[in-house]
């Protein structure tokens, strides 16, 4: 009989270590996360910040986040589920709804640090490259708040949405490092940018034009897929006028909350209303009388 080594025996088992739990479950590349956290030592405990570009099946999630030993910190987020309050009701996860939440992100981020005003990026979006530069603060050269794109396992291929985030925090007045290579309309051949191909994409041309081929095509599939867009009036060649009114409107305010919303209750509020279901301890004396009602009940119904 064919002697068979034993590999896997006490030893190895006493020895192995599991992988971090996110790891196994297959929800953080941490070789990716380690070179986006790591700051040098020479920056003083300077944070490094990340621009965080999440996507489920209905929004789109975008935080600039930064890290430390007690864990992540989100210094500002901003949702698709928002864009309601600036007139986007529809389509609020595709390629012009991700650019809108980077814009978005980016101008809320700029306004916590009370640099809306001298870093106004990108004031109409016309797909050309560009990166935030220093802009003059106070008679001396600030450099602009910047952040990494973190897309965790969101696979990076040419045109992917997650782009359209972060060509909207740029042009929104945020310094994220990138070239041109990932966006619609680069050509890998010529090494160009078509400028009004990104464009197309950020007023959401993209979707206009299946609309108008889905009418001319086949009129039960396009009422089923833009049905929203029909009760609501939305016409193919309406949409970049709106995602203009969109862009305009987030900048003039990024923190509006939509007609209805509820406002964030206080602590106070939470409290008061936990103190309704909690049942109000019995002081000894309390107690005692209640025993002496609970006797009295049984005597008379003897």
């Amino acid at each position: 009989m064919p002697f068979t080594k034993l590999v896997k025996n006490s030893a190895y088992f006493s020895r192995y270590q599991v992988k971090y739990k996110r790891r196994r479950s297959g929800k953080t590349d941490y070789y990716a996360r380690k070179r986006l956290i790591t700051q040098a030592k020479n920056k003083y405990n300077a944070p490094k910040y990340r621009l965080v570009v999440r996507f489920t099946n209905k929004d789109i999630i975008c935080q600039i986040v930064t890290s430390e030993i007690t864990g992540d910190k989100v210094f500002v987020a901003a949702y698709a589920h928002e864009l309601p309050a600036y007139g986007i009701e529809h389509g609020l996860t595709n390629w012009a709804a991700a650019y809108c939440v980077g814009l978005l992100v980016a101008r809320r981020a700029l306004a916590k640090l009370k640099l809306d005003k001298a870093f106004q990026g990108v004031e109409e979006a016309d797909g050309e490259f560009t990166l935030t530069e220093e802009q003059e603060v106070d008679g001396e050269e600030r450099r602009p708040f910047k952040a990494f794109l973190d897309v965790g396992l969101t696979r990076t291929s040419t045109g992917a949405r997650v782009f359209g985030a972060m060509k909207g925090a740029s042009d929104g007045g945020i310094y994220v490092p990138h070239s041109e290579k990932r966006f619609p309309g680069y050509d890998i051949e010529s090494k160009e940018l078509d400028a009004e191909t990104l464009r197309k994409y950020i007023f959401g041309g993209h979707v206009a034009e299946y609309m108008e081929t889905l009418a001319d095509d086949d009129e039960e599939r396009y009422k089923s897929q833009f049905s929203g867009y029909i009760d609501d009036e939305i016409e193919a060649d309406g949409l970049e006028e709106l995602y203009a009114e969109a862009h305009k409107a987030i900048r003039e305010d990024p923190f509006k909350k939509a007609e209805g919303a509820e406002e964030k209750k206080s602590k106070e509020h939470w409290k008061a209303e936990s103190l309704k279901y909690r049942s109000q301890k019995l002081t000894y004396e309390q107690k005692k009388e209640r025993v002496q009602q609970k006797i009295k009940a049984l005597t008379a119904e003897a």
